[in-house]
């Protein structure tokens, strides 16, 4: 199993980090620090604050707590109202949606329509089902005030699904005037309609980020389920606090110095389990994809059959064992669309979930013309869940033949450096490795990762496949669920030929808290912080 760096005495440490914090906000902000205030330690550092700009989880969290949706899921995998009803026209071309009353920006303007359909296009420019919905979209606009219309060239299933989509990227609502900036640059303010308000005087990146609650918040009536129903914040103030170190996250956690760590490392389960004053909780059922994704645009992994004797030295056992160590909560899995799903299917995936492929990797690579190019792994150093991936993928490659330069970072470097198309030796990358939830994944449109756009509108790393593109759109015309795993599967073979990306496994990941808290919720994106209450 993968060990993780321990450093100095950690309960001071904990103790002392979390003085300073209280200590700086008392004298920063006295009136925001009072009330109930609940401190969690997040997966990550926040960094990037605009969660249009990034698929980075941590910055889609920020985004529930600042902005909203105009419809949600439900635990029942329902789409439900959230700022929005809507009615949809008999012959399925028009959805007409309509903003609910009390809608108010965080600078106290209304929210209208207009902010509404400006926000759908920024997101739509970047998001995978967001373009793919444009694709079918003839005319999107604000009718009046309160109204959104969207008009269809053709019949298409998935509208309110896209719209609605839990996790990255989220179709966030904001004002025109931030929703018009490109989605390539980072929008300047923080101000959303949701019900928290992000305090911008007091984010301090590596250290913590404050948000506190919006007073002027008209939650639904609703009850909460995952991200739909009704949004009742009971604390006061949210802070999150940075702590790379898991050890000393886990010791502030168990001295009640913090409420909520969001991950806890798996071979320190046993003692907090046994913690009589901790709730340890899988939030997220559905679990996670990890993968590797190359960058197709330089050597050496321009050479598709670079990429395939890359691919045959990988094996999903070693780098579960590294990341998890514990079967309860890791699954060896080839399945590009997620295992026990509809979708699932081990087409091309024999060597990666048997780990039977490096004698044909060392063959490959060898016939590959491959040239000794050094292949750049980012490898961040501070979060748990992204820890041992680079590390076991840097010792198969370097065992199949490759050179391999294993640059240590953090996950917010990798976050921004992912997206420069820069050569390695610019500061650019060849590989990095990533987590998915598997509502993010688990079809071939909601999975990002999957695209073959090219430098034009891809994700990270660029491949360019018309192929998978031309499989997409037969998916989301396919009138029956039998075409759709058809289609799937051809998606999923062309994927592992092409080595669109390497699946490396799925894995489930237990949270902790105070039982001082309660109402914790669950869901496909956790962790979400509204319906918690804090006992004193």
């Amino acid at each position: 199993m993968f060990h993780f760096t321990r450093r100095g005495p950690r309960a001071f440490a904990s103790k002392l980090a979390l003085t300073v914090v209280a200590l700086s906000t008392a004298l920063a902000s006295p009136v925001l620090a009072a009330g109930k205030t609940l401190t969690a330690v997040m997966h990550s550092d926040l960094r990037i604050i605009d969660p249009i700009f990034t698929t980075a989880y941590i910055t889609r969290d920020h985004g529930y707590m600042v902005y909203d949706t105009l419809v949600a899921p439900d635990s029942n995998f329902k789409i439900q109202p959230q700022m929005a009803d809507w009615k949809i026209s008999d012959d399925k071309l028009t959805y007409t949606f309509t903003l609910r009353d009390g809608l108010k920006w965080h600078d106290g303007a209304p929210v209208t329509a207009e902010d509404c359909v400006a926000s759908l296009k920024r997101w739509a420019a970047v998001d995978g089902m967001g373009q793919k919905l444009m694709d079918f979209t003839a005319s999107l606009e604000a009718t009046d005030a309160k109204t959104i219309t969207l008009k269809l060239k053709e019949p298409y299933g998935l509208v309110l699904d896209s719209i609605g989509k839990p996790s990255s990227r989220v179709a966030f609502m904001m004002p025109k005037r931030l929703a018009e900036t490109p989605p390539d640059k980072q929008i300047p303010e923080q101000i959303g309609s949701g019900p928290f308000k992000f305090v911008q005087g007091e984010f301090q990146p590596g250290v913590k980020a404050v948000y506190v609650k919006n007073t002027d918040y008209v939650p639904r009536k609703e009850p909460a389920s995952w991200t739909s129903g009704g949004k009742v914040v009971k604390v006061d103030r949210v802070e999150w606090i940075t702590m790379p170190d898991s050890q000393t996250a886990v010791n502030a956690l168990q001295s009640g110095d913090i409420d909520f760590m969001e991950n806890l490392p798996y071979d320190m389960l046993p003692v907090l389990e046994a913690n009589k004053e901790l709730t340890i909780e899988v939030s997220n059922k559905f679990g996670f994809q990890t993968l590797g994704r190359m960058n197709f645009l330089y050597p050496p992994f321009d050479n598709v059959k670079v990429r395939r004797a890359a691919l045959l030295a990988m094996n999903q056992k070693d780098v579960l064992d590294a990341l998890v160590g514990n079967p309860k909560y890791q699954k060896v899995c080839g399945a590009f669309f997620v295992c026990d799903t509809p979708l699932a299917t081990e087409v091309g995936a024999e060597t990666l979930v048997k780990g039977n492929g490096m004698a044909e990797a060392k063959k490959a690579l060898a016939e590959s013309g491959y040239d000794g190019t050094p292949v750049v792994i980012m490898a961040p150093g501070d979060v748990t869940t992204l820890k041992a991936q680079p590390i076991v993928a840097a010792q198969l490659l370097r065992e199949a033949g490759f050179k391999v330069d294993l640059q240590a970072t953090d996950w917010q470097t990798v976050v921004s450096r992912r997206a420069s198309q820069k050569p390695p030796k610019e500061g650019g990358w060849n590989m990095f490795f990533t987590n998915w939830v598997a509502a993010d994944v688990s079809n071939p449109i909601a999975n990002l990762s999957i695209g073959g756009q090219g430098k034009k509108g891809g994700w990270f790393g660029w491949a360019e496949d018309a192929k998978i593109e031309q499989l997409k759109d037969a998916f989301v015309r396919a009138a029956s669920l039998d075409e759709q795993k058809k289609i799937a599967a051809d998606i999923q073979k062309e994927a592992y030929e092409q080595v669109i990306y390497i699946p490396l496994g799925q894995y489930l990941l237990p949270s902790g808290w105070r039982k001082s808290l309660t109402g914790v919720l669950d869901g496909p994106a956790t962790p979400l912080f509204w319906n918690i209450d804090k006992s004193e």
